[in-house]
């Protein structure tokens, strides 16, 4: 008797794991920093756009992963950026010419890895 009772309990706690592997997938929980991720304001640029990337990334996962790629971004003096979670990848707008270097800089350390740069 004892050994089902452990055995329902362990199947139970795969249960609960297994749907939550799911939803992290789908993208509909936070795997770092809380359930739910607070909306960070778009940067406002001043002056005409000269330029935009194309930054593909790996790593994130979550809202609270495209907020602070787009917070890390955003730290780039005279650039703007827009993550898109699903495809993996961020939009850099720019008013003078960011070198790939410096958007490499700005995610440096973060966790995240830049897989390419293409111009947009």
């Amino acid at each position: 008797m004892t050994n089902i009772i452990v055995g329902l309990i362990v199947l139970a706690c795969l249960a609960v794991a297994a749907r939550h592997i799911y939803k992290l997938f789908q993208g509909e929980t936070s795997c770092c920093g809380g359930s739910t991720a607070p909306k960070v304001p778009a940067k406002k640029l001043t002056g005409p756009i000269v330029g935009e990337k194309l930054v593909k990334i790996d790593g994130m996962t979550c809202a609270n992963c495209k907020n602070r790629v787009e917070l890390l971004l955003d730290g780039i003096d005279g650039a703007a950026a827009k993550v898109n979670l699903h495809r993996g990848c961020a939009t850099v707008r720019m008013t003078r010419d960011v070198s790939d270097e410096e958007i490499r800089r700005a995610l440096a350390g973060s966790g995240y890895a830049v897989q390419a740069i293409e111009q947009g």
